[in-house]
């Protein structure tokens, strides 16, 4: 077709884009005028952008990559459901004054973790910084070399134990930190010391001529233990399971254990094995917790009312034992290795493509490194990846070598039915 010898009207445009794809008008005009100054002409080329526009916003994903808690997805998927209502956050119903928006969500959390209290803020991240500023500012942290480490998103050590106001000490080497390099620290600081940090490297391991000081060990010395566990494993008996720990879990440390093993606070995730919101919890003894509360940081990193609410539903399927039916992650992880292979071959008879087959999932989010769960899933010939990601409704899998693979212990049973309509789109 031949260009048009001007440029279409701006507000016909944004209508056509409200009514297209659901753009705010104000959105669309933005969007037409940025398209014709560009040299765009043609509505086509505008409702392109439009879309391009749309696909910049948070959309609903299928995740078909087999990573359970994905960390580009949002990690541990939680539905919330919440009447537009005030709540007592910060409001004390017995005696009409404000109130602690900790004090409900702490209590729960300590109960689940066998602590005497625990706080919230809004990652794990903050949580470490929080704790070493307020029990640590101005003073000595040790820390294993081989601890010493950088997880996803630029999460340093050494950089979150600076800025807390703190030094850090490393003790040890990179593969063998023993309680005596520990000792020693101490001895040469003296009261300059104030805690050890063990921290848990959740992304990867170090195996072959290594040597790691056990947390029961580091709480002989005279000092606190504050430990990162990170991926937020709150029994390493799984209660909340039916028959045994999953093998996948093995040597993960757990909140439970760790405190019991006489870590004075332990800082964990909210959106990685717990199966919740994006959040830091500190738990552990209540002097402490008391201490991270009373911070100036403790304003600044304190979580909102949604996540509290998300968490407080959390820590309630928790105690009472129905994790396995209202927490979408352990419903994926805990789904039977046989349901997954019936799934994947009623979405190749629906599709009239692909093969069932076999393959591994992962927990994700830098919890558990090394560790799979058996899974079943579809194989189809040929990359589509890009393609299924392209749709109103993106598809997330897996490219392998030049075949796509749709891993189904990452979707939700309930999309199965547009999962087969997205591949039967791509391959038409």
């Amino acid at each position: 077709m031949d260009q048009p010898s001007r440029p279409p009207s701006v507000d016909r445009l944004a209508h056509g884009l409200a009514a297209t794809l659901g753009l705010p008008h104000a959105a669309g005009v933005d969007i037409a005028r940025r398209a014709i100054a560009d040299g765009w002409r043609t509505e086509a080329e505008v409702l392109a952008a439009g879309r391009q526009w749309r696909r910049g916003l948070l959309l609903p994903v299928i995740n078909a990559s087999g990573v359970l808690a994905h960390t580009n997805l949002g990690r541990a998927p939680l539905g919330l459901d919440l009447a537009a209502t005030p709540t007592n956050l910060e409001f004390d119903l017995e005696t009409g004054e404000r109130g602690s928006r900790q004090r409900g969500i702490g209590a729960l959390l300590a109960a689940l973790c066998g602590a005497e209290s625990a706080i919230v803020v809004n990652n794990n991240a903050a949580a470490v910084l929080l704790a070493v500023a307020a029990l640590a500012g101005g003073r000595q942290v040790l820390v294993s070399r081989g601890e010493s480490v950088e997880i996803g998103g630029g999460f340093r050590v050494p950089e979150v134990v600076a800025q807390s106001g703190a030094a850090l000490v490393d003790v040890g080497t990179t593969n063998r930190t023993r309680l005596a390099d520990y000792a020693a620290a101490i001895d040469r600081a003296g009261a300059a010391v104030a805690l050890t940090l063990k921290v848990h490297p959740s992304n990867y391991r170090v195996e072959g001529f290594v040597e790691a000081t056990t947390v029961a060990e580091l709480a002989t010395l005279p000092v606190p233990v504050v430990v990162d566990v990170g991926s937020g494993l709150i029994d390493a008996n799984c209660p909340w399971l039916d028959g045994p720990p999953p093998a996948w879990l093995a040597g993960e440390p757990a909140v439970r254990q760790t405190l019991a093993a006489g870590a004075a606070l332990v800082t964990f995730s909210g959106d990685k094995l717990l199966g919740g919101p994006q959040a830091g919890i500190v738990a552990g003894r209540a002097d402490l917790v008391e201490a991270c509360a009373r911070h100036p940081l403790a304003r600044a990193l304190r979580p909102g009312g949604h996540v509290i609410a998300a968490l407080q539903q959390v820590a309630l399927a928790y105690l009472g034992r129905s994790v396995a039916r209202d927490l979408p992650f352990w419903r994926m992880a805990g789904a039977p290795l046989d349901a997954l292979r019936s799934r994947a071959g009623a979405l190749v008879d629906a599709v009239g493509a692909g093969t069932v087959v076999d393959t591994e999932a992962i927990p994700g989010a830098g919890s558990a490194p090394g560790a799979v769960i058996p899974s079943a899933g579809v194989r189809l010939d040929g990359d589509v990846t890009t393609a299924l990601r392209r749709l109103d409704r993106p598809v997330v899998a897996r490219r392998i070598q030049q075949a796509t693979m749709a891993d189904l212990r990452s979707v939700d049973p309930a999309d199965d039915a547009a999962l087969a309509e997205a591949i039967r789109r791509v391959l038409a």
